[in-house]
Protein backbone atom coordinates (compact mmCIF):
# COMPACT_ATOMS: atom_id res chain seq x y z
CA UNK A 1 0.00 0.00 0.00
CA UNK A 2 0.99 3.62 -0.40
CA UNK A 3 0.31 6.94 1.31
CA UNK A 4 0.14 8.77 -2.02
CA UNK A 5 -2.49 11.50 -1.84
CA UNK A 6 -3.17 10.88 1.86
CA UNK A 7 -3.08 13.82 4.25
CA UNK A 8 -1.11 13.44 7.48
CA UNK A 9 -1.45 15.93 10.32
CA UNK A 10 1.71 15.55 12.43
CA UNK A 11 2.20 17.42 15.69
CA UNK A 12 5.73 18.22 16.83
CA UNK A 13 6.99 17.57 13.30
CA UNK A 14 9.68 20.24 13.17
CA UNK A 15 12.42 17.76 14.11
CA UNK A 16 13.19 14.25 15.30
CA UNK A 17 10.80 11.36 14.85
CA UNK A 18 7.95 13.56 13.60
CA UNK A 19 10.18 14.93 10.85
CA UNK A 20 11.32 11.43 9.81
CA UNK A 21 7.73 10.18 9.58
CA UNK A 22 6.87 13.23 7.46
CA UNK A 23 9.74 12.59 5.05
CA UNK A 24 8.93 8.88 4.80
CA UNK A 25 5.33 9.65 3.82
CA UNK A 26 6.45 12.43 1.48
CA UNK A 27 8.35 9.90 -0.64
CA UNK A 28 4.97 8.36 -1.49
CA UNK A 29 3.59 11.75 -2.53
CA UNK A 30 1.57 12.35 0.64
CA UNK A 31 0.28 15.68 1.90
CA UNK A 32 1.97 16.61 5.16
CA UNK A 33 0.76 19.13 7.72
CA UNK A 34 3.78 20.11 9.82
CA UNK A 35 2.18 21.39 13.03
CA UNK A 36 4.63 22.55 15.69
CA UNK A 37 5.61 25.54 17.81
CA UNK A 38 8.95 26.14 16.08
CA UNK A 39 8.41 28.73 13.37
CA UNK A 40 12.13 29.58 13.49
CA UNK A 41 15.02 27.19 13.97
CA UNK A 42 15.91 26.42 17.58
CA UNK A 43 19.51 27.54 18.26
CA UNK A 44 20.45 24.11 19.67
CA UNK A 45 17.84 21.66 18.47
CA UNK A 46 17.51 23.02 14.94
CA UNK A 47 14.51 22.49 12.68
CA UNK A 48 11.36 24.51 12.11
CA UNK A 49 7.99 23.96 10.50
CA UNK A 50 9.28 25.79 7.42
CA UNK A 51 12.54 23.85 7.06
CA UNK A 52 10.66 20.55 7.29
CA UNK A 53 8.03 21.80 4.82
CA UNK A 54 10.82 22.46 2.33
CA UNK A 55 12.27 18.99 2.91
CA UNK A 56 8.84 17.43 2.40
CA UNK A 57 8.43 19.20 -0.94
CA UNK A 58 11.92 18.13 -2.02
CA UNK A 59 11.11 14.52 -1.08
CA UNK A 60 8.05 14.49 -3.35
CA UNK A 61 5.22 15.42 -1.02
CA UNK A 62 3.09 18.49 -0.50
CA UNK A 63 3.49 20.51 2.68
CA UNK A 64 1.53 22.90 4.84
CA UNK A 65 3.40 24.48 7.77
CA UNK A 66 1.23 25.54 10.71
CA UNK A 67 2.62 27.05 13.89
CA UNK A 68 0.64 25.36 16.65
CA UNK A 69 0.63 24.95 20.40
CA UNK A 70 -1.27 21.71 21.04
CA UNK A 71 -2.28 22.98 24.48
CA UNK A 72 -4.62 25.51 22.81
CA UNK A 73 -7.76 23.61 21.86
CA UNK A 74 -9.17 26.49 19.83
CA UNK A 75 -5.96 26.82 17.83
CA UNK A 76 -5.99 23.05 17.26
CA UNK A 77 -9.54 23.17 15.87
CA UNK A 78 -8.62 26.04 13.55
CA UNK A 79 -5.48 24.21 12.38
CA UNK A 80 -7.45 21.05 11.58
CA UNK A 81 -9.97 23.05 9.58
CA UNK A 82 -7.18 24.87 7.74
CA UNK A 83 -5.48 21.59 6.90
CA UNK A 84 -8.69 19.95 5.70
CA UNK A 85 -9.59 22.91 3.53
CA UNK A 86 -6.08 23.11 2.07
CA UNK A 87 -5.75 19.41 1.19
CA UNK A 88 -9.41 18.37 0.95
CA UNK A 89 -9.50 16.34 4.15
CA UNK A 90 -7.41 14.60 6.81
CA UNK A 91 -6.65 10.88 6.72
CA UNK A 92 -4.08 10.45 9.47
CA UNK A 93 -3.38 12.14 12.79
CA UNK A 94 0.01 11.56 14.41
CA UNK A 95 0.29 12.72 18.01
CA UNK A 96 4.04 13.19 18.15
CA UNK A 97 4.40 16.37 20.23
CA UNK A 98 5.75 15.61 23.68
CA UNK A 99 7.25 17.04 26.86
CA UNK A 100 9.59 15.26 29.26
CA UNK A 101 10.96 15.84 32.73
CA UNK A 102 12.39 12.88 34.62
CA UNK A 103 11.83 14.26 38.12
CA UNK A 104 9.99 12.70 41.01
CA UNK A 105 7.10 14.09 43.01
CA UNK A 106 9.38 15.58 45.65
CA UNK A 107 11.19 17.93 43.28
CA UNK A 108 8.93 18.45 40.26
CA UNK A 109 7.40 21.91 39.88
CA UNK A 110 3.60 21.36 39.58
CA UNK A 111 3.57 23.77 36.67
CA UNK A 112 5.96 21.45 34.84
CA UNK A 113 3.59 18.56 35.49
CA UNK A 114 0.74 20.61 34.05
CA UNK A 115 2.84 21.26 30.94
CA UNK A 116 3.61 17.55 30.47
CA UNK A 117 0.00 16.56 31.04
CA UNK A 118 -1.30 19.15 28.59
CA UNK A 119 1.18 18.33 25.83
CA UNK A 120 1.25 14.58 26.33
CA UNK A 121 -2.13 13.32 27.51
CA UNK A 122 -4.58 16.18 27.00
CA UNK A 123 -3.36 17.02 23.49
CA UNK A 124 -4.09 13.48 22.29
CA UNK A 125 -7.72 13.95 23.28
CA UNK A 126 -7.92 17.50 21.93
CA UNK A 127 -6.28 16.71 18.58
CA UNK A 128 -8.23 13.47 18.11
CA UNK A 129 -11.49 15.23 18.88
CA UNK A 130 -10.71 18.06 16.44
CA UNK A 131 -9.58 15.67 13.69
CA UNK A 132 -12.55 13.30 14.07
CA UNK A 133 -15.00 15.05 11.68
CA UNK A 134 -12.39 14.78 8.92
CA UNK A 135 -11.15 11.28 9.81
CA UNK A 136 -14.74 10.03 9.59
CA UNK A 137 -14.72 10.96 5.89
CA UNK A 138 -11.46 9.15 5.19
CA UNK A 139 -11.49 5.73 3.56
CA UNK A 140 -8.79 4.52 5.93
CA UNK A 141 -8.51 6.84 8.93
CA UNK A 142 -5.67 6.40 11.41
CA UNK A 143 -4.64 7.92 14.73
CA UNK A 144 -1.12 7.14 15.90
CA UNK A 145 0.33 8.38 19.18
CA UNK A 146 3.99 8.20 20.15
CA UNK A 147 3.57 6.57 23.55
CA UNK A 148 4.73 3.41 25.33
CA UNK A 149 3.30 0.05 26.27
CA UNK A 150 1.62 -0.04 29.67
CA UNK A 151 4.43 -1.56 31.69
CA UNK A 152 3.42 -1.45 35.35
CA UNK A 153 6.80 -2.48 36.73
CA UNK A 154 7.33 -0.23 39.75
CA UNK A 155 10.72 0.94 38.46
CA UNK A 156 8.96 3.14 35.89
CA UNK A 157 7.20 4.97 38.73
CA UNK A 158 9.93 5.07 41.35
CA UNK A 159 11.82 8.14 40.12
CA UNK A 160 9.60 9.93 37.59
CA UNK A 161 5.99 8.89 38.14
CA UNK A 162 4.59 12.24 36.90
CA UNK A 163 6.12 11.79 33.43
CA UNK A 164 5.16 8.12 33.33
CA UNK A 165 1.55 8.96 34.11
CA UNK A 166 1.29 11.48 31.27
CA UNK A 167 2.78 9.06 28.71
CA UNK A 168 0.66 6.15 29.88
CA UNK A 169 -2.35 8.44 29.56
CA UNK A 170 -1.60 8.74 25.85
CA UNK A 171 -1.51 4.96 25.51
CA UNK A 172 -4.74 4.43 27.40
CA UNK A 173 -6.41 7.02 25.18
CA UNK A 174 -5.18 5.07 22.14
CA UNK A 175 -6.96 1.96 23.40
CA UNK A 176 -10.08 3.99 24.08
CA UNK A 177 -10.04 5.74 20.70
CA UNK A 178 -9.75 2.41 18.92
CA UNK A 179 -12.91 1.20 20.62
CA UNK A 180 -14.86 4.46 20.53
CA UNK A 181 -14.14 5.18 16.85
CA UNK A 182 -14.51 1.59 15.64
CA UNK A 183 -17.87 2.28 13.99
CA UNK A 184 -16.21 4.99 11.88
CA UNK A 185 -13.58 2.58 10.57
CA UNK A 186 -10.77 4.54 12.25
CA UNK A 187 -7.70 2.73 13.56
CA UNK A 188 -5.91 3.98 16.67
CA UNK A 189 -2.58 2.73 17.98
CA UNK A 190 0.49 3.84 19.87
CA UNK A 191 4.13 3.35 18.86
CA UNK A 192 7.30 3.38 20.95
CA UNK A 193 10.96 2.61 20.23
CA UNK A 194 12.63 -0.44 21.74
CA UNK A 195 15.90 1.46 22.00
CA UNK A 196 16.78 5.10 22.46
CA UNK A 197 16.60 7.16 19.28
CA UNK A 198 19.34 9.59 18.27
CA UNK A 199 17.55 12.93 18.30
CA UNK A 200 18.54 16.50 19.10
CA UNK A 201 16.76 16.15 22.43
CA UNK A 202 19.04 13.25 23.41
CA UNK A 203 22.07 15.17 22.17
CA UNK A 204 21.40 18.37 24.10
CA UNK A 205 19.34 17.35 27.11
CA UNK A 206 19.72 13.68 27.99
CA UNK A 207 23.24 12.29 27.74
CA UNK A 208 24.66 14.02 24.69
CA UNK A 209 26.22 12.50 21.59
CA UNK A 210 28.05 10.00 23.78
CA UNK A 211 24.81 7.98 23.70
CA UNK A 212 24.55 7.92 19.89
CA UNK A 213 26.63 4.72 19.49
CA UNK A 214 24.00 3.06 21.70
CA UNK A 215 21.07 4.51 19.74
CA UNK A 216 19.14 3.85 16.58
CA UNK A 217 18.22 6.47 14.01
CA UNK A 218 14.70 7.87 13.79
CA UNK A 219 14.29 5.97 10.52
CA UNK A 220 13.22 2.87 12.42
CA UNK A 221 10.27 4.73 13.90
CA UNK A 222 9.35 6.17 10.51
CA UNK A 223 9.38 2.71 8.93
CA UNK A 224 7.35 1.27 11.81
CA UNK A 225 4.81 4.10 11.57
CA UNK A 226 4.56 3.54 7.82
CA UNK A 227 3.75 -0.15 8.36
CA UNK A 228 0.91 0.82 10.69
CA UNK A 229 -0.47 3.68 8.59
CA UNK A 230 -0.60 1.67 5.38
CA UNK A 231 -2.60 -1.13 7.01
CA UNK A 232 -6.20 -1.39 5.86
CA UNK A 233 -9.63 -1.98 7.39
CA UNK A 234 -8.50 -1.73 11.03
CA UNK A 235 -6.18 -4.72 10.60
CA UNK A 236 -3.93 -3.02 13.14
CA UNK A 237 -5.79 -1.18 15.86
CA UNK A 238 -5.96 -0.85 19.64
CA UNK A 239 -2.34 -1.94 19.98
CA UNK A 240 0.52 -0.45 21.97
CA UNK A 241 3.30 -1.31 19.57
CA UNK A 242 7.09 -1.41 19.77
CA UNK A 243 8.93 -0.48 16.56
CA UNK A 244 10.76 -3.82 16.29
CA UNK A 245 7.55 -5.73 16.87
CA UNK A 246 5.55 -4.21 14.05
CA UNK A 247 8.50 -4.26 11.64
CA UNK A 248 9.07 -7.95 12.35
CA UNK A 249 5.41 -8.59 11.57
CA UNK A 250 6.02 -6.77 8.28
CA UNK A 251 8.91 -9.06 7.40
CA UNK A 252 11.88 -6.95 8.52
CA UNK A 253 14.70 -9.06 9.95
CA UNK A 254 17.73 -6.74 9.71
CA UNK A 255 17.63 -4.22 12.53
CA UNK A 256 21.33 -3.40 12.34
CA UNK A 257 20.51 -1.12 9.40
CA UNK A 258 18.94 1.29 11.88
CA UNK A 259 22.01 1.90 14.05
CA UNK A 260 22.81 5.58 14.30
CA UNK A 261 26.50 4.67 14.16
CA UNK A 262 26.95 1.67 11.83
CA UNK A 263 30.54 1.22 13.02
CA UNK A 264 29.59 0.87 16.67
CA UNK A 265 29.66 -2.47 18.46
CA UNK A 266 28.22 -1.07 21.67
CA UNK A 267 25.10 -2.64 23.11
CA UNK A 268 22.02 -0.63 22.24
CA UNK A 269 20.37 1.20 25.15
CA UNK A 270 16.81 0.04 25.79
CA UNK A 271 14.34 2.90 26.01
CA UNK A 272 12.14 3.80 28.97
CA UNK A 273 9.15 1.54 29.68
CA UNK A 274 10.59 -1.38 27.68
CA UNK A 275 11.55 -4.54 29.56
Amino acid sequence: MSLKGKTLFITGASRGIGREIALKAAKDGANIVIAAKSATEHPKLGGSIHSVAQEVEEAGGKALAIQLDVRDQHAVAIAMQQAAEHFGGIDILINNAGAINLSGVETLDPNRFDLMYQINTRAVMVCSQAALPYLKKSENGHILSLSPPLNLDEKWFASYAPYTITKYGMSMLSIGLSQEFASYGISANSLWPKTIIATAAIEHAYGGKALFPKARSANIMADAAYAILTSQNRAITGRLLIDEEILAESGVTDFEQYRQDPTSNEELMVDLFVS
